[in-house]
């Protein structure tokens, strides 16, 4: 068989009889690395890495610009803003998740203990940074999205416009701010409470006050019970108590501001931009001390 390419034709090839000289193992790597008489190297010539290559090129572009249709389509069906699966039917369900700050620092993850030193500004400063750092936009609400245009001041009988959001005060929530170091300097600490969100979760609320439920805490339904407006039946509610006796002992009168939960104007949550979510602040007001 003789090569169509005259520069492929070998001896061997025009004589297919003809034994090939012998080669040492390095001449014949080397032949095949770069073979001098037909100019080919790694086994092809110019040529024909250039068909190979170009077929290469056309091959995985023509399935580069497939995918990319593919994810433009898929794109095309998903809202930056809704999620496709919502509430029942979604991974996350209809149970918001109660979190609070400040988390403990990332070496004592396991605990959530907040444990330091009054007398010692140095020993409660992680907290103070911590909280300081999670409350940036509540207390800077241009830092969001939408550099805080569409923030609207709410109340239970005034709730947001169509594309607003409520507005989280947390400026004037003594002595849980910042110029007051939420209160660590006085081991009378404060901390934060929220809601993680949920997109169209709407809360139920306790609106009959004769049906409460039997395991809600006796303050608590006090509270409920002796609440003037009704307008703020549409809340949230939250208690706060020790886990075991130690720290029921020890936890003292605890002061909820500006109030015992979350007001059911901040929901649902509809991802509108500039939206923050509700916050309390928790007081410990006596706490029981450790004694050095």
């Amino acid at each position: 068989m003789v090569s169509k390419d005259s520069k492929m034709v070998t001896p061997e090839m025009a004589n297919p009889y003809l034994k090939p000289p012998s080669m040492s193992t390095s001449q014949s790597l080397k032949t095949f690395i770069y073979n001098r008489e037909t100019g080919a190297f790694l086994g092809r010539t110019a040529s024909s890495w250039g068909k190979i290559g170009l077929f290469y090129l056309i091959f995985y572009g023509v399935l580069a610009a497939l995918v990319a249709i593919c994810f433009w389509g898929f794109f095309q069906t998903l809202d930056p803003r809704i999620p496709r699966w919502q509430l029942e039917r979604s991974i996350i369900g209809t149970n918001p998740g109660l979190g609070f700050r400040p988390q403990p620092p990332l070496e004592n993850v396991e605990s959530t203990l907040i444990w330091y030193r009054g007398t010692d500004s140095e020993n409660f400063k992680y907290w103070i940074d911590s909280l300081e750092s999670f409350l940036k936009d509540y207390i800077t609400p241009g830092s969001i999205p939408g550099l805080g245009a569409n923030i609207n001041k709410c109340d239970y009988n005034q709730p947001p416009p169509p594309g607003k959001v409520c507005d989280v005060d947390v400026k004037n929530w003594y002595p849980c701010t910042k110029e007051n170091k939420y209160n660590y300097h006085k081991s009378a600490p404060c901390i934060f409470l929220k809601l993680n969100k949920i997109y169209g979760w709407r809360p139920e609320f306790y609106n009959d006050t004769n049906s409460l439920p039997q395991n809600m805490p006796i303050d608590l339904k006090e509270h409920i019970t002796g609440l003037k407006n009704t307008y703020q039946l549409d809340t949230i509610w939250v208690s706060c108590e020790g886990e075991n006796p130690a720290d029921q002992e020890n936890i003292g009168p605890i002061e909820y501001i500006p109030r015992r939960g979350f007001p059911g104007y901040f929901y649902p949550f509809e991802n509108s931009e500039g939206y923050l979510s509700p916050l309390v602040a928790v007081h410990f007001v006596r706490p029981r001390r450790k004694k050095e």
